[in-house]
């Protein structure tokens, strides 16, 4: 059986620090902006989980596509970091 899907201690720390984030922003032009950015961060990381599934379930499996490998390095950048909002 495969093991559950769990948050590293890192990410466990990330999200508590967005969270944070989030519920000291009182601004409702900055809390747009952060949910876009989420919005646009939510439906990447679906896209990629679909795609790393169509390279595993191809025929005929393809060298060195592993998803393991291919998640082992995703770490896209917090849009919290960059200082500057996009819409």
């Amino acid at each position: 059986m495969p093991e559950p899907l769990a948050l590293t201690l890192g990410q466990k720390f990330e999200l508590e620090r967005m969270i944070r984030l989030i519920n000291s922003t009182a601004d409702p032009q900055t809390l747009q902006g952060l949910a876009k950015q989420l919005l646009q961060a939510w439906h990447s990381q679906k896209a990629a989980t679909q795609w790393v599934m169509r390279q595993k379930f191809s025929d005929p499996p393809r060298v060195g596509l592993e998803p393991s490998s291919l998640l082992a390095d995703f770490d896209p950048p917090s849009p919290f970091d960059s200082g500057t909002q996009q819409s």
